[in-house]
């Protein structure tokens, strides 16, 4: 665990509800003073309303509807001025003039060394670095370490509902999905995918994140039923995994 002799205070921004929760448990379990907002005009609109000490770091999603990525950043700099760290985060690569608007950049899923590693190199002036998770290709269903982690930090029956809580999300979106193809709103069905890529990557559901990924770049052709049905079958895996592991938390 990261141990601050004063609670560093960080404003974390993510559209996104279950990548939201999860990294505010995992900062607030690092020792961060955490506050979470939905947007970036709710970003704003927090920093507007504070007459005193402002966040020493704001941790935001860089692709989120409404006002994001280098806009955004801009907005915060020009409120909160030199003081603060803009750290970007996001489930995949954005354009590198996006990636330059902040200090430093964070692929997730990350860790919580990947997010001290960038923020100490921020802090001292270092140019930003990418904490670039690995290809998530051919990955099992459940991250075991991650597993393990939220285990440390919470009852397990806390933990798993949280779980059951992604995968009703997963399911939500993958139905999303599926009107959206029918009806040829690519766009749509990539935003979809891109949330189930990055909340299962923050929880190391590796096998649904990878089929999202996946899924984000795909035509929404022909072949969208049977990807969308792969990843209800991989739905239904971690379901047993879960059941399985229950009882086998050290």
């Amino acid at each position: 665990m990261t141990t601050h002799a004063k609670p560093i205070e960080l404003l974390l921004v993510d559209d996104d509800e279950l990548s939201r929760e999860v990294l505010e448990l995992l900062l607030t379990a690092e020792g961060y003073e955490v506050i979470a907002v939905d947007a970036g005009e709710a970003a704003l609109a927090e920093m507007e309303k504070r007459t005193g000490r402002l966040p020493t770091v704001i941790l935001t999603d860089i692709q989120m509807p409404g006002l994001s990525g280098a806009e955004l950043a801009s907005c915060l700099r020009s409120r909160c001025g030199d003081g603060m760290v803009l750290l970007g985060m996001s489930g995949s690569r954005p354009e590198q003039d996006v990636v330059q608007a902040f200090d430093g950049f964070l692929m997730k899923p990350f860790t919580m060394q990947d997010l001290a590693a960038v923020l100490d190199a921020s802090v001292h002036a270092a140019p930003p670095t990418a904490a670039v998770a690995a290809d998530p290709s051919a990955r099992p269903s459940l991250e075991d370490a991650t597993y393990r982690q939220m285990n440390a930090m919470m009852p397990r029956q806390q933990v798993h509902q949280l779980y059951a809580m992604a995968l009703q999300d997963v399911e939500k979106r993958l139905a999303a999905m599926r009107l959206a193809a029918d009806r040829s709103d690519a766009a749509e069905y990539k935003r979809e995918a891109h949330a189930i890529k990055g909340g299962c990557g923050m929880i190391g559901a590796l096998e649904l994140q990878s089929l999202a990924a996946r899924m984000e770049v795909e035509d929404t052709g022909a072949n969208h039923v049977a990807s969308l049905d792969e990843m209800l079958v991989a739905c239904e895996r971690l379901r047993r995994i879960l059941v399985a592991r229950a009882d086998d938390v050290n």
